[in-house]
C-alpha cells in the first residue's frame, strides 16, 4: 500500500491532431514545473503524419496511448503481502494470517502464483481429518515439525521429509506397542527408557520425546543405528498431539487449480460479478506478465480511486477518451464552443476564442513565469500553425500571430519554413487507406437528433488533394455507416488559396450543405473559398442549417 499521490493524465481528443498532443505534452508540463507533481502527457488515439513529423523534429517522445480511463484495479487499494512458500507449515501460516489480519494467503514461486491458501482450508484440516498417516501423504518435513514444537533435533538430518508412516502416541507398554508401531512412524512418547528403546527397535521413523526430557546417550546411539530420528521438545503429549499435524505444509491444503485472479489493467466493473459470485474474501492481482503483485478484497472496492483527467482541445463527450465519465476531470483547457463534459464537482475551465489551445498555454506559460524551453517553443508553435493553417484561417487572432512568432524565436525555427514541411508531412498519405485519411483529423458532432462526422486535410499542393479526393470519394458511405453517422463531411483545405472543398455523404449531407453555404450543389462536392476552418467556418454553418 502507498500513500504517494495519484498521477494525473493530461489527455486530447479522440483521432488527436497536431493542437491535441502538443498541448497534452506542453500543460502536463507546465503542470509539473508549477506543482512539482506526476502529470503524465497520453494520447486518445494514434498520431497522424503531421504530429509524427513535429515530434520527431523537435526530438519529443510519443505520448502514452490511453484506450480506456474507466477504474482498473491498479487504481484500488492493493494489499502489497508477499506469497510465502508451498513448504511453509500450516502452523506459521496461520501465525501470518492473524498478523496481517487476513483470511487468505498467495502461495508463490519466485514471481509466480502457485496456490492460495484460507484459514477456513486449515481449519477444515485441522477439523475434519483424523488420518494418523496425513503427516507422511503431505510430505511433510523435519524441520516444519521442530518448529511447529518448538523442539530441536538431536538426532538425524532435519532436511529430510517425512515420506512414509502414521504418528503414533506410545501410551500403553512396550509389549503392545510393538503391535501398533510401524516401519517409518513417528512415536509420541515421555521420559520412558524401555519405550523409547521399543519405538528404535521397532524402525520407527522418528520418536518426539515430550517435557524437556533428556536422552540417554545410549538411546541416541541406538537411534544413529537404527536410522530414527530424535526430536525433544519442551511440551507434554497432549500439546504435542495437538500441534503436530499443524506442521504440515501448505501446499498439502492449498487450492491450486482454477484460481480466481485479477490484473492490475482489469476495469473494477467488470470483475465486480465474479467477486459477487464467489465466497472468497480475498483475491490474488498479477500484472500483465502474471507475476505476483498483492491482493484486493471485496471492501477495497469502496474505495477505488477514479482516475484524475486534466482535458486539453475538446470538452464533447464524444470526442473523449473512453471511460471519461467514469474518471475526475480536474481541468479543461479548450478553445472550442461548450458542449457535453458534465463533472462531478468545480473545475477549472479556461476556455478562450483563439486559434489554438497551445496559444492559451503559452499564455499560462507567461502568466505562472515559467521559462519555455527550446523544444516547448517548438511544440506550441507547431500545434499554433496547424490550427490556424499558419495564421491563414479566420480562427487566427492577433494573440495567436504574436504567440507564434515569438516561440519561432525561442525555438530557433523559421516558422513559414517550418509549416510548409509540416504540412507536407500531414499530407503525403500514399501509404494509408482510405479510411484512415478519413479519420486521421476527424471529429463527430452531435447536432440534435443527428450525429455528424467532419474530416479535414490540409495542404499546399491543389494536385495532392486532387488525389486524396479521388483515394477516399468511393469509401465516404462506408465509413459513415460503420462510424454510425447521419452525414459524413470531409474538408481538402488548400492553404495556399484558402479554399476548401468538401465532399460528403448522408441521406441529408447534400441538402445540409446547400443551405449551410448558400450554394447550388449537384455534383458529389462543393467547392467553398475563404472556407478553411472547420470549427468556425464549416461546423457553425452546418449548425445553423440543421436547426433551422
Amino acid at each position: 500500500m502507498t500513500n504517494q499521490k495519484r498521477p494525473v493524465f493530461v489527455i486530447g481528443h479522440k483521432n488527436p491532431d497536431t493542437d491535441s498532443i502538443c498541448a497534452a505534452i506542453t500543460y502536463a508540463n507546465l503542470k509539473r514545473e508549477i506543482t512539482g507533481d506526476d502529470y503524465i502527457a497520453c494520447r486518445a488515439g494514434h498520431l497522424n503524419e503531421e504530429t509524427q513529423f513535429v515530434l520527431s523534429h523537435f526530438g519529443v517522445e510519443v505520448p502514452a496511448y490511453v484506450k480506456d480511463v474507466r477504474t482498473q484495479v491498479r487504481d484500488m487499494e492493493i494489499r502489497m503481502l508477499d506469497g510465502i512458500k508451498d513448504d511453509l507449515s500450516l502452523k506459521n501460516a496461520w501465525s501470518k494470517m492473524r498478523d496481517a489480519s487476513v483470511v487468505t494467503l498467495c502461495v508463490t514461486e519466485g514471481d509466480e502464483l502457485t496456490g492460495i491458501v484460507t484459514t477456513n482450508d486449515i481449519v477444515e484440516t485441522y477439523m475434519d481429518v483424523i488420518d494418523p498417516k496425513i503427516l507422511s501423504m503431505a510430505q511433510t518435513s523435519y524441520r516444519n515439525i521442530v518448529e511447529t514444537l518448538d523442539g530441536e533435533l538431536i538426532v538425524g538430518e532435519i532436511e529430510d521429509t517425512l515420506t512414509k508412516g502414521k504418528v503414533v502416541i506410545a501410551a500403553a507398554n512396550p509389549d503392545m506397542m510393538e503391535n501398533v508401531i510401524e516401519e517409518g512412524d513417528v512415536v509420541i512418547l515421555g521420559n520412558r527408557y524401555d519405550m523409547q528403546l521399543c519405538a528404535i527397535e521397532m524402525n520407527a521413523g522418528c520418536i518426539i520425546v515430550c517435557e524437556g526430557a533428556s536422552v540417554a546417550k545410549t538411546i541416541q546411539t541406538q537411534a544413529k543405528d537404527h536410522g530414527t530420528k530424535i526430536i525433544c521438545t519442551p511440551h507434554d503429549t497432549f500439546v504435542v498431539a495437538r500441534l503436530i499435524n499443524q506442521s504440515m505444509p501448505v501446499s498439502y491444503v492449498m487450492k491450486k487449480d482454477n484460481l480466481i485472479t485479477f490484473h492490475m489493467d482489469d476495469y473494477i466493473e467488470d470483475i465486480q460479478e465474479v467477486m459477487a459470485s464467489t465466497r472468497h474474501r480475498y483475491f490474488p492481482v498479477l500484472d500483465k506478465d502474471d507475476h505476483y503483485i498483492g491482493m484486493i478484497s471485496r471492501r477495497n472496492f469502496l474505495g477505488a480511486k477514479k482516475k484524475q483527467l486534466i482535458l486539453v482541445d475538446h470538452n464533447e463527450k464524444n470526442q473523449a477518451v473512453n471511460g471519461a465519465d467514469s474518471a475526475e476531470i480536474l481541468e479543461i483547457i479548450d478553445h472550442h464552443r461548450l458542449r457535453t463534459i458534465e463533472t462531478a464537482g468545480p473545475v477549472f475551465f479556461r476556455n478562450q476564442p483563439l486559434g489554438s489551445t497551445c496559444t492559451i498555454i503559452y499564455l499560462m506559460y507567461k502568466e505562472y513565469g515559467v521559462e519555455i524551453t527550446k523544444n516547448i517553443a517548438g511544440l506550441l508553435l507547431a500545434a499554433i500553425l496547424s490550427d490556424t493553417l499558419m495564421f491563414r484561417s479566420p480562427t487566427c487572432t492577433n494573440i495567436d500571430k504574436k504567440a507564434g512568432e515569438e516561440l519561432s524565436k525561442i525555438a530557433g525555427v523559421d516558422y513559414e519554413e517550418f509549416a510548409k514541411e509540416m504540412f507536407h508531412a500531414g499530407s503525403n498519405l500514399s501509404g494509408k487507406t482510405a479510411t484512415e485519411i478519413l479519420h486521421q483529423d476527424f471529429k463527430k458532432f452531435t447536432v440534435d437528433d443527428l450525429t455528424i462526422g467532419i474530416g479535414q486535410i490540409n495542404s499546399m499542393s491543389a494536385e495532392e488533394l486532387v488525389d486524396i479526393k479521388e483515394k477516399i470519394q468511393p469509401e465516404l458511405s462506408k465509413v459513415a455507416d460503420d462510424d454510425g453517422l447521419d452525414m459524413l463531411f470531409f474538408m481538402l483545405t488548400d492553404i495556399i488559396s484558402e479554399s476548401s472543398e468538401v465532399v460528403f455523404a448522408g441521406a441529408k449531407a447534400q441538402h445540409t450543405l446547400n443551405a449551410a453555404f448558400g450554394v447550388n450543389i449537384d455534383g458529389d462536392s462543393a467547392k467553398l473559398p475563404g472556407v478553411v476552418s472547420r470549427k468556425k467556418q464549416l461546423l457553425p454553418n452546418i449548425v445553423e442549417a440543421i436547426q433551422s
